[in-house]
């Protein structure tokens, strides 16, 4: 069998131009139409081309190799300087510009307020092409690793016992360093020990710095890496990272929002991120929906005020356990005594209010005598004190809201939540390649997920209608 042989010394004709290279179906074309849609006002990039001085690189250019190179998980500086050498992509992009990797690095930094509001334009081009109708949004979070160690997180437990230590070895040092001079020991060995001396005197000053920190800003720990990083605790043992949020549009799954907080869990974040998708899209959606994770009824208390139907399911509901018979569910409640009635009829009186983790809420508490007697002790309640019922202050609108989880709308609306809201966040994490941000501090992390977004969007826009078809509807 024989073999084809290729020939470099082969003498070829290439195309006159840069853009025969590029088929017109080429999706890099469809992102080029993309970022010049984008008003760069709005964005607060200036557009300054008969700026006099030395010529800078066109920030549209710059752009559009940020958003082109992290659609196909090309974020590094450097390996989006080596794309605009050797990929065609790339170079037809820049318009074989070639701005080295501290020029794009630099334009990421400089702009990041910026860049975090590519995706609301992006949301709002969606709107333009009928792409998104903002009726029914689905919130979601998901966890990702910052660009710093979990090992560079301090509280002040560990603070006082590296404290400790430091001045353990600061008086040790001393005094080596008085003995030395005493018996005129070697002077290398001397200087050796006064550089230890001064390196130790800088750590105490950073430990002793962090510890201001954590008083002052009242916080349970801190990234000396990335000081607006946090703890995540997930499936994958604990690092520091950040929340990501998402809005999902239903009709396509199109993201209408995005976010990033430095909150370990969801619960502070649902009334925030529709009220940030809501001032995006223009108009107040008919329902919101998010899993219980979400589940604060402060949160939802918000959203529903503004007749938008909530659909998140409380942390009961989540957890579809077998109701027992004296779950509390079976106790009746009386408005007009505040009290409760057991499935026997004894009642249960109110005997506390607290407050517990910011939340007002009472106790109701059965006779201990009685509820000993009962033939269901043991069964109902092993408290030695009796049976006891919390109730929240707002239990009425958490009854509303599980009442409304329930109906057949609403559950229809809760089936679609987990295909609309994990495409996005799978996207992200698994074709984009995205294991954790490259930058750092919340206005860095919210620039790139702000990027992130628009890149699924504009992959869901190719898959939907078309490269040619997008890049019709961009340019009119």
């Amino acid at each position: 069998m024989a073999y084809r042989y290729g020939d470099r010394s082969q003498k070829t004709l290439f195309p006159q131009s840069i853009d025969e290279y590029i088929p017109q179906d080429a999706p890099v074309r469809a992102y080029d139409a993309f970022v010049d849609a984008l008003d760069f006002d709005q964005l607060g990039i200036k557009v300054e081309p008969n700026k006099v001085g030395c010529p800078q690189y066109d920030p549209k250019i710059m752009l559009k190799l940020l958003v082109y190179g992290y659609s196909y998980g090309v974020r590094s500086s450097r390996k989006l300087e080596r794309e605009i050498h050797y990929n065609l992509s790339f170079i037809w992009l820049s318009g074989g510009l070639k701005p080295d990797f501290k020029t794009i690095a630099e334009f990421r930094r400089n702009n990041k307020a910026a860049l975090a509001n590519v995706l609301k334009q992006c949301a709002r081009l969606c709107i333009k092409l009928g792409l998104i109708e903002g009726n029914t949004l689905f919130v979601d979070g998901s966890k990702v690793r910052a660009s710093a160690s979990i090992n560079s997180s301090w509280n002040e437990d560990r603070c006082s016992k590296r404290l400790e230590k430091i001045d353990t070895r600061i008086t040790q040092i001393l005094s080596e360093c008085e003995q030395a001079d005493q018996s005129e020991s070697d002077e290398a060995s001397l200087v050796k020990m006064k550089k230890e001396l001064v390196d130790n005197e800088k750590l105490r000053a950073k430990v002793v710095g962090i510890l201001n920190t954590l008083k002052a800003e009242d916080r349970k720990s801190i990234n000396s890496t990335d000081p607006d990083c946090t703890n995540i605790h997930g499936r994958q043992g604990s690092h520091a990272g950040y929340n990501a949020q998402t809005v999902v549009d239903e009709k396509h799954g199109l993201i209408a929002n995005s976010d990033v907080v430095n909150e370990n869990n969801d619960l502070n974040q649902f009334a925030r991120q529709v009220g940030q998708a809501k001032e995006t899209l223009g108009k107040k959606p008919k329902a919101a929906c998010a899993d219980s994770g979400f589940s604060d009824i402060d949160e939802l208390e918000k959203v529903d005020k503004q007749g938008i139907k909530v659909v998140v399911p409380s942390i009961r509901q989540a957890s579809d356990k077998e109701l027992g018979p004296f779950d509390k569910s079976n106790f009746k409640y009386d408005d007009a005594s505040d009290s409760y009635m057991c499935p026997t009829g004894k009642i249960l009186k109110l005997r506390y209010r607290r407050t517990n983790r910011g939340k007002e809420q009472k106790e109701y508490w059965a006779d201990m005598g009685i509820c000993k007697k009962c033939p269901n002790f043991g069964v109902c309640t092993k408290s030695r004190r009796g049976r006891k019922i919390m109730r929240m202050l707002k239990e009425e609108l958490r009854q509303k809201l599980e009442r409304q989880y329930e109906q057949p709308d609403s559950q229809e609306i809760y089936k679609l939540r987990k295909q609309k809201v994990e495409l996005p966040f799978g996207h992200i994490k698994h074709n984009l390649k995205v294991g954790g941000f490259l930058l750092r501090g919340l206005p860095g992390v919210k620039a790139e997920m702000s990027i992130l977004s628009s890149c699924f969007n504009i992959a869901r826009m190719i898959s939907i209608i078309g490269v040619s078809e997008l890049i019709v509807r961009l340019t009119n």
